[in-house]
């Protein structure tokens, strides 16, 4: 997964340097504020302003009234988030703040569950399924399983 920036394609802002002075939200608890709060603080302290809100909506509806510049959120999120809204209006900047990777975790010694999710995994991945919904959130370069 991946943490991005999220600005108006008209805004003039195409890298993380443009953000300099700016005002960013990001959503509260989420892992972008965790990255900007964390390892890239430094990105977060070269901002005029970084403001939590309570869900992206907020967020959204602050970058498009112009009382912030910029989104920072997962790009699985950010993906939905733009597709679901006037597209075209939003981009997504190439620059991102963070990466993490996910996996699934189960109680220690239930290999019953374990080995039922992963034999499932395997075959969506043998049935394209896996890579079908990667392709439908624009997340194949997010995932590991099948590469």
């Amino acid at each position: 997964n991946k943490q991005v920036f999220i600005v108006k394609s008209d805004s003039g802002i195409n890298t993380i340097d443009d953000l300099k002075g700016k005002t960013v939200e990001t959503q509260k608890d989420s892992s972008a504020l965790a990255a900007l709060q964390g390892d890239n603080k430094t990105i977060a302290d070269s901002f005029g302003t970084l403001t939590e809100v309570a869900d992206y909506n907020t967020a959204f509806m602050d970058l498009k009234s112009g009382a912030c510049e910029a989104i920072a959120m997962d790009i699985g999120v950010a993906n939905y988030q733009i597709e679901s809204r006037d597209a075209g209006k939003f981009v997504i900047l190439d620059d991102y703040i963070s990466t993490e990777q996910y996996g699934v975790g189960f109680f220690l010694g239930n290999e019953e569950l374990r080995d039922q999710v992963q034999e499932t995994l395997y075959e969506m991945v043998k049935d394209g399924k896996f890579d079908e919904i990667a392709k439908k959130w624009d997340l194949q370069d997010c995932v590991v399983l099948g590469k």
